[in-house]
């Protein structure tokens, strides 16, 4: 039985039948209000049930009319619970005669990575099993993290990206005090962002992160639409200078530091508020018997801007010098790969980067525990090897260089689009 269109939906939905349905008919659900995903060939409208998801109704949204299914396992620990809330969203399944994959994806490559990614399921549980979960270990690294506010960043995505806890509860609540009461930040605002950027990274328009501003041009894309359409907010060709200025100095103290409050209250996030505000007031009450009001304001806002330098090049190190544009309907593995790069493994570059110098990894297994990156790196190469997949590893200088080139690049191109287009 094949066919979309509301009335289908509601013979799925309230009488138990199912259809099945091409991906033409499944890509005609793409708008707000009206979207259907595909996970494990499976179709689920998820038109109102969006409105709910604990992850934002973005997230999915980003993935109406598409294949989701690596992007579901990717987020999801406990899939089996997760499958539970789908049942009643089930509306049919692809044709038999329609490919697993949308858009010409190539479906070897997809199944190679889903069963690596078994593989490395199936390697996690021995590692625990023989070596258990090392509760000493992980006390002793959560006392040095929680140290300074740019290792509790680390520390509350570990969290954040349930990659600690068998029992998600404890990584939702953890992430709550840390983010929250040693941060003064909100896992809401957090989640909403993050989870978008890991959905679609570097894709304009989805990616939150790279929507922020526009003091920037980045990518080889936008810099050109902004020329022609003669767009010039700032003088773009210069940006590769005032990014020393009012990026890594700014971001965190100014520009998350208004944008986390202003969330928490338009979306009425008040348990991340009362958080928040817990970490103001031991903040306050520490350091005000030591320093006046003035004076532990300002050393507030001076820790506030070192973290954000270290924030932004530890962050942007793996993303700004990499493919940004519109969004392509690649599949998961081609996806991250062309929006992320690794840095060399150091015990320094692990330290200072929370082991995000592994990007690659983090992105295509974002639940995956932060100390199991460097094992799983060779089994990703080689896949990559396999498909001709660009697999990039640089230095930490030569990725912070790499930062400025590509701004300066980008900037380049828009004053050439601005004057001669």
């Amino acid at each position: 039985m094949g066919g979309g269109g509301q009335q289908t939906d509601r013979i799925a939905g309230t009488n138990g039948r199912f259809g099945t349905y091409t991906w033409e008919e499944v890509q005609k659900h793409t708008k707000s209000g009206d979207q259907w995903i595909v996970v494990e060939r499976k179709v689920y409208n998820v038109s109102q049930w969006v409105k709910r998801h604990p992850g934002g109704l973005r997230i999915i949204g980003h993935y109406a009319g598409e294949d989701a299914t690596d992007a579901f396992h990717a987020f999801h620990p406990n899939i089996q619970l997760v499958r539970k809330y789908m049942k009643p969203l089930l509306i049919g399944e692809l044709e038999a005669s329609e490919p697993s994959q949308d858009r010409q994806k190539n479906g070897a490559l997809v199944e190679d990575f889903r069963a690596l990614r078994e593989r490395l399921e199936a390697i996690a549980l021995m590692l625990l099993w023989y070596f258990g979960t090392g509760w000493i270990n992980t006390a002793i690294v959560s006392v040095i993290l929680a140290t300074a506010q740019s290792q509790a960043g680390w520390l509350q995505h570990d969290f954040g990206h349930l990659s600690v806890f068998k029992n998600s509860r404890w990584d939702h609540l953890l992430h709550k005090f840390v983010i929250g009461h040693l941060k003064g930040a909100s896992a809401g605002w957090w989640n909403h962002r993050h989870f978008q950027h890991h959905a679609k990274p570097n894709i304009f328009k989805k990616d939150p992160d790279v929507n922020m501003l526009n003091a920037f041009v980045v990518g080889n894309v936008q810099p050109v639409e902004y020329g022609v359409k003669k767009i010039k907010t700032l003088p773009y060709n210069h940006q590769h200078k005032y990014f020393f200025f009012i990026g890594p100095p700014l971001l965190i103290p100014v520009y998350f530091q208004f944008q986390i409050i202003q969330n928490m209250i338009t979306h009425g996030l008040w348990v991340d508020l009362m958080w928040c505000i817990s970490y103001y007031v031991r903040y306050f009450l520490c350091y005000t018997q030591f320093y006046s009001v003035l004076w532990a304001v300002l050393l507030f806002n001076i820790v506030r801007f070192m973290e954000s330098h270290w924030f932004v090049w530890v962050t942007q190190m793996s993303h700004i010098p990499m493919d940004i544009d519109y969004e392509k309907h690649q599949d998961w593995l081609n996806m991250q790969l062309d929006a992320t790069c690794n840095i060399e493994q150091s015990f320094f570059n692990d330290w200072f980067s929370g082991h995000l110098n592994f990007q690659i990894e983090h992105h295509l297994f974002p639940t995956m525990p932060r100390h199991n990156y460097w094992r799983a790196a060779p089994r990703v190469r080689a896949l990559c090897d396999k498909y001709g997949v660009k697999y990039q590893e640089k230095g930490l200088y030569e990725a912070f260089v790499d930062i400025v080139r590509s701004l300066e690049k980008s900037g380049e191109l828009w004053l050439d689009a601005y004057l001669n287009k």
